[in-house]
């Protein structure tokens, strides 16, 4: 609640502001207070609406009807369930009807009773997503696996990819008949000894998959000298650049839809498809430039022709330009759930000014 302070100087503020020839409802929207409130501010006086004596509603349940309710509630038949179910079951069984659901769960948070019903466990608050940031190329991983549709309804065969978030590079895939531990060790170690980075500081995050959290892929991982990190249980979200890379594979125009024929022809369209992500697709979080490039470090380069040419058809013609040029800095260090900002509204950052 604004204090009288507060209100006297957001009034007078307005005041300036109309004197200047802005209009009332932008004067108010910029202070973030509505029209009406600042005429009832500009009346003057103390808010009463605090203190205000509400009169009883008419409809109000009297202590005996609120008792009713609680000892309904107390019944063992219904020790366990909320309120819904209790009064289907006094309208079924007893042909009775006592209030709301909504009352209900009201009289129940006032007598301190609101609360999980049943020998069923509160679900637990999450912590934090891990967070890692990457500052070039290998420095943080992400993997997972996914399911490939075959012409046989019920059978699939498992695509392993491994991405690096910085450069958005696939660096590792495999695609296998089965889910287990030694192949998922099989493609970390292919994809940490093809890109040369094993006893280096490398971050590697999946999911809590068997497959991938076991002791086997854990071995192997202290290994390559790897660490292994983990998304929060039933959070896909903590694994967003696995899970957005395999919505571009089967989402691609040539992705078999019917199903592959057998696993080597599901081995051939993922290599076919792996090199064009790498080599000719123009991804739009890295300034469209295709992952390869970002990976062996040459967007700057790339980029930075793009600026010269953008600012030479500037200097050409003047007229088709009414701002900036197209941003083509390169794209800084890359985060792994990174934290939400978040944004403070000052609504009286003038008051603090003064």
């Amino acid at each position: 609640m604004t204090n009288a302070t507060d209100r006297r100087r957001i009034v007078e503020l307005v005041n300036q502001a109309r004197a200047a020839g802005a209009r009332l409802r932008h004067a108010c929207g910029e202070l973030g207070i509505g029209q009406n409130t600042y005429r009832r501010w500009s009346a003057g006086g103390e808010d009463q609406r605090p203190h205000a004596t509400r009169p009883r509603p008419a409809h109000a349940l009297t202590h005996k009807e609120r008792q009713a309710v609680l000892d309904v509630c107390h019944r063992p038949q219904f020790a366990s369930l909320p309120p819904a179910q209790i009064v289907a079951r006094l309208l079924d069984d007893e042909q009775r009807y006592l209030a709301s659901e909504s009352t209900f769960y009201r009289i129940l948070h006032a007598a301190g009773e609101q609360r999980r019903r049943g020998r069923q466990a509160a679900p637990q608050r999450k912590g934090p997503p891990r967070r890692h940031r990457a500052d070039h190329a290998n420095a943080v991983w992400s993997w997972d696996v996914t399911y490939l549709p075959t012409r046989v309804r019920g059978q699939f065969f498992y695509l392993y990819l491994i991405v690096d978030i910085y450069s958005r590079k696939i660096v590792g895939h495999e695609v296998f008949e089965a889910e287990n531990m030694a192949n998922s060790a099989q493609v970390v170690q292919r994809a940490v000894l093809r890109e040369q980075c094993g006893h280096r500081p490398l971050v590697l995050h999946g999911d809590n998959g068997s497959a991938m959290k076991g002791s086997t892929i854990h071995a192997k991982l202290e290994e390559l000298g790897v660490t292994p990190s983990h998304s929060r249980a039933r959070v896909s979200n903590d694994n967003a650049y696995s899970e957005s890379l395999f919505r571009t594979c089967k989402y691609h125009p040539a992705f078999p839809v019917a199903g592959f024929a057998d696993l080597t022809d599901a081995r051939k369209w993922v290599g076919q498809f792996v090199y064009w992500y790498n080599e000719q697709h123009r991804h739009s979080e890295i300034r469209y430039v295709t992952p390869a490039q970002r990976h062996a470090g040459q967007d700057h380069a790339i980029l930075a022709r793009r600026h010269a040419l953008y600012q030479l058809a500037r200097a050409q013609h003047p007229a088709c330009w009414s701002g900036n040029t197209r941003n083509w800095q390169p794209v800084g260090s890359v985060w792994l759930n990174p934290e939400k900002e978040t944004t403070v509204i000052h609504v009286h950052s003038e008051l603090e000014a003064a």
